[in-house]
């Protein structure tokens, strides 16, 4: 049996003369979520938040029956240990629409109503 020849790859590495700056705009860059305020007293509200509102707000809107499972701060925080805590700040959410909806809303890039994405 004849032996395999080793394939060399076609491609190179692309090795930049400068470094890659990180962007350090965040409020959250470098801390975990607990020091970003995720610790064990919101784990705790945020069990009893989904037991009193076990449905997404949105699926809700739409006519769907989802089960949420985040608590979602309606107006970003952005570390304001005041807003972060502000009850009326708060709404049940699934997965999905935190991860897709949600974030598309916070970019500007469209509008609740104008969400036709499920």
């Amino acid at each position: 049996m004849a032996k395999l020849k080793q394939l060399r790859p076609k491609l190179q590495t692309f090795k930049s003369a400068k470094p890659v700056a990180q962007l350090n705009n965040s409020w959250r860059d470098g801390k975990s979520s607990t020091k970003r305020g995720y610790g064990y007293k919101w784990q705790q509200y945020r069990l009893r938040f989904l037991q009193e509102n076990p449905l997404c707000k949105f699926c809700k809107e739409q006519g769907k029956v989802t089960e949420a499972t985040v608590v979602d701060h309606i107006t970003p925080h952005q570390g304001d240990k005041q807003l972060f805590w502000e009850t009326s700040n708060h709404q049940a959410l699934c997965k999905f629409c935190h991860d897709s909806i949600k974030q598309k809303i916070e970019q500007n890039q469209t509008r609740w109503g104008e969400c036709k994405s499920f």
